[in-house]
């Protein structure tokens, strides 16, 4: 079958963005009919586009509030109509019904709706497109005789094909379009049932028994963990296409020089930037393969980063830097001219422009501006062979006025202040996870050891490396551990080297155990009755 020359045209669009010229491109230089809608027939009609309306190309009215308007024969008999078969042509004959070979629709901006918290039930299902994906759906499917346009950025393209081909448009033009139709549909029915799920579900609620998602690909990465592997980033997006991130996402964040990030790089950056938005006060985290290697609260971002760097200047040589403030410039020459620390990413809010001059002169470094610390995503997904793992996304927001002590010797206020960052910092560790801290630095880690002893003497260990180091005196450490004691020799360990605090969720059988041993260590204990594992 020969390409279709394009002859009439139906143009129904929310984004309004290039549609005149497109239209009165289509009608002065090819002698297209033009059949619009409502908004659209009016914004045509300013251009100087003769339009048809839909109701007088119909015979019937607009109805129910515009939501019975496209949905006639006339119009999907006209579009799904197939060219090439005579019985077809012979019923659109006879019922009036002529071809239209053009569609040029977009739909209802429903995410753009439901995202403002006050809209209300009755008005984001008003927002609900019918008309529009059905004549998207009716066109796509006919692709093989009709073009259809769903994306302003297609306009030209079509325009383009259409004066290379005589008005025609290209069999491998309309196959294009057509899958980019059928992802736009199945994004926005996705929009529609995430949003109705999430009116119906409380927080608390099992997670969806259907899962569908809509994922753009942002850019082709270099390759995955290892060379040999592919990969690439991906984000949630709108139907229209739209990047569809959380506020202040790691996704949504700009890159404002460097090379292009790596796969390993989004995994570090993406856990190091999760981890510093816990804090309100000032905080640096340094982090290196998935492990927070330095971790500080200060009065402000740069003695944040001198605190976290001092914690373990070895592990932080090719590690990602995320900040909760701004960068100034005075951090920037903390680590690129003091220390002299080769950093991966650096990651933050925002950067003084005097930082930036200065990042500049290493023009490999990937900066990331996040715009604000906003709020982590709620929902975190894993592949697994054959499916995905679904859960909502951990945090620490425990109140501390539900914590249990039952040793006998209860925390100050100053130790319990202690216990809650190090509580904090625990969380980003690989599990086994023990952190120990001192004046709100991590300065001890023990990760992903196979078993809490292991974990517990590794990380006294580094805290007692970092006194060495730093000419402070050993001891007086407080101690979090992201699960519960299953022996009391985790705490004779940490008794050993000079813990005098520890924060753990409790709910081990063995808990009076290792509570006889604090009382013996005269070592404050307390549960938080939640665990934070991080595998």
């Amino acid at each position: 079958m020969a390409n279709p020359v394009i002859r009439r045209a139906l143009v129904s669009v929310t984004n309004k963005s290039g549609v005149q010229e497109f239209a009165k491109t289509l009608q002065d230089e090819f002698g297209v009919e033009v059949i619009s809608t409502g908004g659209t027939a009016k914004a045509l009609e300013d251009a100087g586009v003769n339009v048809v309306a839909i109701d007088d190309y119909t015979g019937f009215p607009e109805m129910m509030g515009g939501r019975v308007k496209t949905l006639h024969p006339k119009v999907h008999g006209g579009l799904l109509a197939r060219r090439d078969d005579a019985g077809h042509m012979a019923e659109a004959k006879a019922n009036g019904i002529e071809m239209i070979d053009l569609v040029c629709v977009n739909l209802y901006e429903f995410e753009k709706t439901v995202a403002d918290p006050s809209v209300t039930f009755a008005d984001a299902i008003e927002h609900i497109d019918i008309g529009g994906p059905s004549m998207l759906r009716s066109a796509a499917k006919n692709a093989e005789s009709v073009t259809v346009v769903c994306d302003p950025a297609d306009y030209e393209r079509v325009l383009a094909c259409m004066r290379a081909h005589d008005g025609a448009t290209t069999e491998e033009l309309r196959l294009e379009l057509q899958r980019k139709v059928f992802a736009t549909t199945a994004a926005y029915d996705t929009a529609i049932s995430a949003w109705l799920d999430g009116q119906a579900a409380a927080e608390s609620a099992p997670a969806p028994d259907a899962l569908t998602l809509s994922l753009k690909k942002l850019d082709e990465l270099r390759y995955g963990e290892n060379p040999q592997q592919t990969a690439g980033i991906y984000g949630f997006t709108t139907a229209e296409g739209d990047l569809f991130t959380s506020a202040h996402s790691l996704v949504g964040a700009r890159q404002l020089q460097g090379k292009p990030l790596s796969y390993n790089n989004y995994l570090d950056a993406d856990a190091a930037w999760n981890l510093v938005r816990e804090f309100e006060d000032p905080a640096c985290i340094i982090l290196k393969h998935q492990n927070p290697c330095g971790s500080a609260v200060a009065g402000d971002v740069t003695e944040a980063y001198d605190r976290a760097f001092a914690c373990d200047p070895k592990s932080a040589f090719g590690g990602i830097i995320a900040v909760n403030g701004e960068v100034p410039l005075a951090l920037v020459e903390h680590f690129a001219d003091v220390n002299k620390q080769f950093v991966e990413v650096i990651i933050a809010p925002s950067f003084s422009e005097e930082a930036l001059g200065r990042l500049a002169k290493r023009q490999n470094l990937r900066v990331l501006a996040t715009g604000g610390t906003g709020t982590p995503a709620k929902m975190e997904l894993r592949t697994v062979d054959g499916g995905v793992l679904i859960q909502n996304a951990d945090s620490v927001d425990e109140d501390p006025e539900t914590f249990t002590v039952p040793t006998k010797r209860k925390p100050t206020p100053d130790e319990l202040d202690e216990m809650i960052f190090a509580w904090k910092v625990c969380k980003g560790v690989k599990s086994n996870a023990i952190l120990v801290s001192k004046d709100h630095a991590g300065i001890g880690m023990g990760p992903g050891q196979p078993n809490r002893v292991d974990s517990a003497l590794l990380a006294c260990e580094r805290a007692d490396e970092a006194c060495e180091r730093l000419g402070l005196e050993k001891g007086g450490y407080v101690a979090a551990s992201d699960a519960f004691f299953p022996f009391s020799d985790n705490v004779d360990v940490l008794a050993e080297h000079g813990v005098t605090c520890i924060i753990q969720p409790g709910g081990s059988v063995r808990d009076d155990e290792s509570v006889a041993a604090c009382d013996e260590h005269g070592i404050a204990m307390v549960f938080t009755g939640v665990r934070h594992f991080r595998h």
